[in-house]
């Protein structure tokens, strides 16, 4: 018998109501002759709450604390929906991650998953429940509660269907699937039928919320095929996310993205020698710190380089304060920081040996009178710096050059 994975986000679980309506999409799966095993996240904005009232208590509560509490939230969750199921006259059991046995490393806030028993799992499926396991967290070797940091809920569903070889995992939220921009930005976005994880996670990096960037990371990684669904339109079939290699490439820019959540810091003046830029990412790397954007420039006349790169706004306390150390080490003269600044990115797996699609999307900005800050590409994405204040028609402009609303696709099955 086939297993399914569904994982419904906080805003599909956020009331009685619509836990009672997540149950039906569940029992309906089961009804049509699947295992089904269902990752959720906390209420609504359950999270938010516990975060808030932590910070009432401290201003840096601390991290092991911060976990014990957050992972309260999908505990209620997974209860209630057991319940539910239940009512309507089918077998479900709730598990926690250390009932699982989801293990993660040691490290709080943010930890990646290393192994998940399914052992009982399995034992559970074969009784013929339904299983309802918590998202977001984990335990150490040690016991020790994890999470796997905001909408980690993501990854644990499909860590969960990686390891069941469960046939695809299903990730229900409050949008109906993968569109080539945010709606709100521009109402003419069109809805992707399918995408590949080389674009799903590129998109998910530069600021497409739909999916964890570590889940797509996952799937990729098991060849796990995934769909995003409406948690309310259960007949649609949504976004299918699959490997690049089962799917025809005939776009060369699935989708255009943008982060306003980015801050620009750069180290000015940094001696031109060997080790100094190893030493001020390395540091960053110890702390857990993920970097984006990365440039070095050159001054010849006094032998140094300026280092620039950016980080995400809640890492940038944390950043300040490492790099005025790392800047005395290594006789920097200064950091500069830039907060006015918007990511705009353009994925494609289709854009690979594809001449102008550079000249486009930056022709596209100098029409619209947009400056760009900062540049750097990969081989399916081209991500540039605006100011915060031309994100909108940035995404606007690029959207429509690469002819973004023109089309509806055809739905794929899986």
């Amino acid at each position: 018998m086939s297993i399914i994975v569904q994982k419904f986000g906080g805003t599909s679980v956020a009331d009685s109501v619509k836990i009672k309506n997540v149950a039906n999409a569940v029992i309906r799966e089961y009804k049509d002759g699947h295992h089904v095993v269902v990752v959720v996240s906390a209420m609504g904005h359950t999270t938010d709450y516990l975060v808030k009232l932590a910070q009432e208590i401290s201003l840096k509560p601390n991290h092991r604390e911060m976990d014990m509490l957050l992972s309260t939230g999908e505990q209620v969750t997974i209860a209630l929906l057991a319940m539910a199921i239940q009512e309507a006259g089918v077998p479900a059991v709730s598990m926690n991650a250390a009932q699982v046995g989801i293990f993660t490393e040691s490290v709080h806030t943010k930890a990646r998953i290393v192994d998940i028993k399914t052992d009982k799992l399995h034992k559970n499926l074969n009784e013929g429940k339904i299983i309802v396991v918590a998202g977001f967290q984990g335990i150490t070797k040690d016991g020790e509660i994890t999470t796997l940091g905001r909408g980690g809920s993501d990854t644990s569903a499909v860590a969960l269907a990686a390891a069941l070889k469960a046939d695809r995992c299903d990730i229900y939220t409050d949008v109906d699937g993968v569109y080539t921009t945010d709606p709100r930005i521009v109402p003419r976005a069109r809805k992707l039928n399918e995408i590949s994880y080389m674009e799903m996670l590129e998109l998910a990096r530069v600021g497409a919320n739909v999916l964890h960037p570590r889940s797509v990371e996952t799937a990729k990684q098991f060849n796990v095929p995934m769909r995003v669904r409406s948690s309310f339109k259960h007949d649609d079939l949504g976004t299918l996310v699959i490997g690049v290699d089962s799917m025809e490439i005939y776009r060369p820019v699935s989708g255009v993205a943008a982060d306003l959540t980015q801050v620009r810091v750069a180290i000015l003046k940094v001696p031109d020698a060997p080790g100094t830029a190893a030493k001020v990412f390395t540091t960053m790397a110890n702390h857990s710190i993920s970097v984006d954007m990365i440039i070095q420039s050159y001054a010849k006349e006094d032998n140094t380089n300026d280092i620039a790169f950016t980080v995400s706004e809640s890492d940038f306390d944390q950043t300040l304060k490492i790099l005025e150390q790392v800047r005395k080490d290594i006789n920097a003269s200064e950091i500069q920081i830039d907060k006015d600044i918007a990511k705009i990115s353009i994925v494609g797996a289709g854009m690979i040996d594809r001449p102008g699609i550079a000249a486009d999307m930056f022709s596209s900005l100098a029409d619209s009178g947009i400056n760009i800050k900062m540049i750097s590409t990969s081989e399916i994405k081209i991500s540039c710096l605006v100011k915060k204040e031309d994100a909108h028609n940035a995404v606007k402009a690029i959207h429509t050059k690469f002819n973004l609303d023109e089309k509806t696709e055809t739905q794929v099955a899986v």
